[in-house]
């Protein structure tokens, strides 16, 4: 397979790229970084510190996608919807594991999708998604006597909060209360706030060091609680379920897929 790396001088651009090398499941045909950077038009394999591969860093996403078969994209918001918008041209699949999309980044994805096939999810980890089914079906089992919290850790870097794996799970615990998350969501506690809402989801974020990724949701009754957790240790899982989602989307309909779709959940 070839595959394009959108942010590929990023954390998870950088993984990514690793990755597809050490599964031996394709090449990086292609790869875009912000306007600006120093990695712009110099080969990617120099700028990883290894030896030459001849594939370019560009700034313009069409550029980088017009050999590629999928792109993968950990990047921002804004250069999100761009690339996705540049790959639906060309007929190339996405695989989407950008956070901190809003509506309207939303819908420009969707409109992607209407020319190609693109899976996106907030976390790629296989647990995660495991995770999202149960806490759907611990959400359904127990009323609002039990009040529902998500707590999650990540490292100093990360700009989004609450994480797009916590709204994952907020969403799951929604779906399995029959309610929206717009209308349950408490996402900020601060003061003299009152007593807690019945019925609300509520979000707690935690930012330092070098945190991976950690989710608890907890459901707090009378007397007991239920924890689920989830624990990443390495990034790396998350590029490898990228790779898994790659595979599957390559050749599928236009349209939007999630993790789901792709683990067969």
């Amino acid at each position: 397979m070839k595959f394009a790396v959108s942010g590929v001088a990023g954390r998870m651009g950088q993984m990514l790229v690793k990755t597809i090398d050490a599964t031996g499941r394709g090449t990086v045909s292609g790869a875009t970084e912000r306007a600006g950077h120093e990695w712009i038009g110099k080969d990617l394999g120099i700028c990883m510190g290894t030896s030459p591969i001849g594939t370019l860093v560009h700034e313009d996403p069409a550029e980088a996608l017009k050999d590629a078969e999928v792109s993968i994209d950990f990047t921002s918001p804004g250069a999100t919807v761009r690339n996705a918008a540049a790959a639906a041209e060309l007929g190339c699949a996405v695989v989407i594991g950008t956070t901190g999309l809003s509506e309207a980044d939303l819908s420009g994805i969707s409109a992607a999708a209407q020319k190609t096939a693109i899976v996106r999810a907030g976390n790629m980890s296989l647990g995660i998604n495991l995770m999202t089914l149960i806490t759907q079906s611990v959400a359904g089992a127990l009323d609002d006597d039990f009040d529902i919290e998500i707590v999650e850790s990540h490292h100093r870097h990360k700009v989004d909060a609450p994480s797009g794996t916590a709204l994952m799970l907020g969403e799951a615990a929604a779906a399995g209360r029959n309610v929206s998350l717009a209308s349950a969501s408490d996402r900020g506690r601060d003061g003299i706030t009152g007593p807690r809402t019945r019925g609300k989801i509520g979000f707690s974020a935690i930012r330092g060091g070098n945190i991976v990724g950690e989710h608890d949701v907890v459901f707090a009754g009378e007397g007991e609680r239920v924890v689920l957790r989830h624990i990443a240790t390495d990034r790396a899982i998350y590029a490898q379920g990228a790779l898994k989602a790659a595979q599957w989307v390559l050749g599928r309909p236009p349209g939007e897929y999630s993790m789901r779709d792709v683990l067969g959940l």
